[in-house]
Order: structure tokens, then sequence, then C-alpha cells
């Protein structure tokens, strides 16, 4: 596969193709490879838009459909663009009970955001999770690998904005 065979997408650039190609060549020959693809491409685009599905399943060989149908099965996958911060907030019940709900509330009030959803700016994305194991310091937010408890909803904003 050549460059000139992608389709145009704003949020993949040249370099990134290049990278993309090796993942599939790589990979082509490979029985049930296609879980491993996804997750590869993802990782460097950061999700995995129409035009990516599309190029992955004429690489391997495979129908649109069949990956798209596991792409879209698989909660470790998004077809949404994701924040460059992902902001995960336990619901589990301690957290919950501890206040949990004013934190995601004002977290949605000022930076515009709901759950499940990325800000314009592509600044963060905010997630609800079950439970992140940390009932002790509920409630509990997890931002890409840096964990807080007890937080509270007057203090949040100030927690992210260090995050650029």
């Amino acid at each position: 596969m050549t460059f000139e065979n992608h389709p145009e997408h704003p949020d993949i650039n040249r370099d990134m193709w290049a990278k993309i190609n090796v993942i599939i060549e790589t990979h082509r020959d490979v029985p049930g490879a296609v879980i491993a693809v996804l997750r590869e491409c993802q990782d460097i685009v950061g999700y995995l838009p129409v035009a990516l599905i599309d190029h992955i399943s004429l690489g391997l060989n495979l129908s649109r459909s069949e990956v798209f149908g596991i792409a879209s099965f698989y909660a470790l996958f998004s077809m949404v663009p994701k924040g460059r911060h992902r902001i995960k907030v336990c619901m589990g019940t301690a957290c919950y009970v501890k206040g949990i709900k004013e934190v995601i509330s004002r977290i949605g009030n000022e930076l515009h955001l709901e759950q499940g959803c990325t800000t314009e700016d592509r600044r963060f994305s905010l997630e609800a999770v079950r439970c992140l194991g940390a009932c002790g310091l509920a409630p509990v937010m997890v931002v890409d690998h840096d964990t807080y408890g007890d937080v509270k909803a007057d203090k949040v904003i100030t927690m992210l904005e260090k995050y650029e």
C-alpha cells in the first residue's frame, strides 16, 4: 500500500498513514489479527474514524462491516475523537455517596462537557466508570494517569487547569 491510496482525513497525517500501513502489512496474513490492528491504529490516531476503518478493511481484505462490527462491539475502541486528556470519574457507591455527581456537574458546566463526550478543542474527554478501585479515597477522579482522591466540586476546575 502506498500513501497515495489513503483517503484525506484531518486527523491523520502522512506519517500516521505510514505507521498504519506498517501495522496492516505486519498483520495482513495473521488470522484474527483485526483487533490488534484496530488497537494499534487507534493508538496512533486516538480513535477510529470511518476512513481508517475502510483503510484497515481493504488492507486486511475483510469486509467493512466485519471491521466496523468488531470496532463497535468492544468498549476498548472509540469511533469519536478523544481529548488529549481523559477524565475518568468513579460512579461507584462510595464515590456517588461522597459527591461525585456534583463534581461531574461542575466539570460539565464549566467545560461544557457531557459524560462520554469531548470538549470542542479536544482538550478533555469525560468518562464515567463503574469503579476505579480506590474507594478509600472517594470521591475519585483519574486524569490520564494521575489519580485524585477526595475530589471536591469547588476545586475540580483548578485541578484540571494544569492539563493543556
